[in-house]
């Protein structure tokens, strides 16, 4: 193998110690099940190494890496049938539902239905929402960082939540 060429054992070694961890925190984000992370990550390390002599080990191979992860997971999903587009939305997931024209136009009037609904949230509001959807911070995490009651936290979010279902319409 020519050593410009391909991945090799050390880097492929290095690369799982480094990104493991990483890569199972980021996959249990989408499917909210340990093991089935952990199945989706190992199986994205043996697909790099399957592929190692054609991937460049001088590009970024971690983007490649997490993008095979993301895309497994979204598959994971849609097979098992235990996601709603709209929730994965909130999440901030945001995966296309399918190539279909129609279906596209559909997502992107929902992804801009959500995008308002947010912004229309007051700043206070707005931003307990955020760190609890999109950086998954717990209720008591956000108290802490913003050094507010987590009863106020959780007032917030029981508004802004009641707003999000009263703006987003229901297919």
């Amino acid at each position: 193998m020519h050593p410009e060429h391909g991945l090799s054992r050390s880097q492929f070694e290095a690369l799982f110690r480094s990104e493991y961890k990483g890569m199972l925190y980021f996959a249990i984000r989408y499917v909210k099940e340990e093991e089935a992370a952990k199945e989706i990550v190992q199986e994205a390390f043996i697909n790099l190494w399957e592929k190692r002599e054609s991937i460049d080990p001088l590009r970024e191979v971690k983007s490649y890496l997490s993008a095979s992860v993301r895309n497994r997971c979204l598959n994971h999903l849609r097979d098992n049938k235990r996601f709603n587009g709209k929730l994965l939305s909130l999440g901030g997931l945001l995966p296309m539902p399918s190539n279909d024209e129609h279906n596209q136009m559909e997502f992107r009037e929902l992804s801009l239905q959500i995008k308002h609904a947010i912004d229309e949230l007051p700043e206070k509001c707005r931003e307990v929402f955020r760190l609890n959807r999109f950086e998954q911070m717990k209720y008591q995490q956000i108290a802490d960082h913003l050094q507010i009651s987590i009863k106020t936290v959780e007032t917030q979010m029981s508004k802004a939540l009641a707003h999000m279902r009263s703006r987003i319409k229901q297919t």
